[in-house]
């Protein structure tokens, strides 16, 4: 299927591994130009040697210095912008209200809800002036269910479907098309990590907290970082130009994350 992204100018925050990089990998299959941010310097080394048509810089979301110089630079390459993928997020802490630092709570809450709008309020003047201009959050279904254990976290991902809501209501008439993608238990080193650590605090197995959470999902497998990649770029495409304001969950019918 052509999606009619060939040329289209696309910022992905996160992007120099896991779901980021696999979103920036297939708008580059579909001829996209792409700009990616990461915190991770070591990350972005590589990416400069596996895909050197991505263009990386550093920048940490929460840092409103470093995203202005990012999206300077990232606009600078770009030319004009079409789609932003607020993609950036942590993990955040693992453990009961009582038990969580305070600073861990604010760590969390900054890359993953103040980040997007960091990332978004400089990205918006350029998006409104594109023929089809799209932006997409990353939520997830602990944003939609809850999840013990990881209020900081949960706590992030349901203001970003606010935020996301707000903005399509804010921007749809000057033609750009807000959505939040909310995936499940997505394959991957940081999905394993968040389970250990839920194991970890429970006193259980990684395979006892494993089944626990297949067990409130219909489909018992992980979600890909492709599958996500996927709804991205249709969304993207002028095949999604009347998808906006959408909360859209990836996640095999997850019910439940505990």
């Amino acid at each position: 299927m052509d999606l009619g992204l060939n040329g289209h100018r696309v910022i992905v925050t996160a992007g120099a591994a896991g779901i980021g990089l696999e979103i920036a990998r297939a708008f580059g299959a579909e001829g996209a130009r792409v700009v990616v941010c990461d915190v991770d310097p070591a990350a972005l080394a590589v990416l400069a040697d596996s895909d050197p048509a991505i263009t990386g810089f550093i920048c940490d979301v929460a840092d409103r210095a470093s995203v202005a110089r990012f999206m300077d630079d990232a606009l600078g390459v770009l030319g004009r912008l079409d789609c932003l993928v607020n993609n950036a997020g942590i993990a955040g802490p693992t453990g009961a209200v009582q038990d969580i630092a305070p600073e861990e709570w604010d760590r969390c809450i900054a890359v993953c809800l103040t980040g997007q709008f960091n990332i978004a309020r400089l990205a918006v003047p350029a998006l409104i002036n594109s023929a089809n201009a799209s932006m997409i959050n990353l939520s997830s279904m602990a944003g939609r269910v809850g999840f013990a254990l990881r209020s900081p976290y949960s706590a992030a991902k349901w203001g970003v479907i606010g935020f996301t809501k707000s903005l399509a209501i804010e921007l749809g008439g000057q033609g750009v098309r807000v959505n939040a993608i909310l995936p499940g238990l997505v394959a991957g080193a940081r999905q394993r990590r968040v389970l250990e650590a839920k194991a970890q605090q429970l006193g259980k197995s990684f395979a006892q907290i494993e089944a626990r959470a297949f067990s409130y999902t219909s489909l018992k497998e992980y979600v890909t970082p492709q599958q996500i990649a996927d709804q991205i770029l249709f969304l993207a495409s002028h095949r999604g130009r009347t998808i906006s304001g959408q909360a859209i969950s990836i996640c095999g019918d997850t019910g439940m994350l505990a």
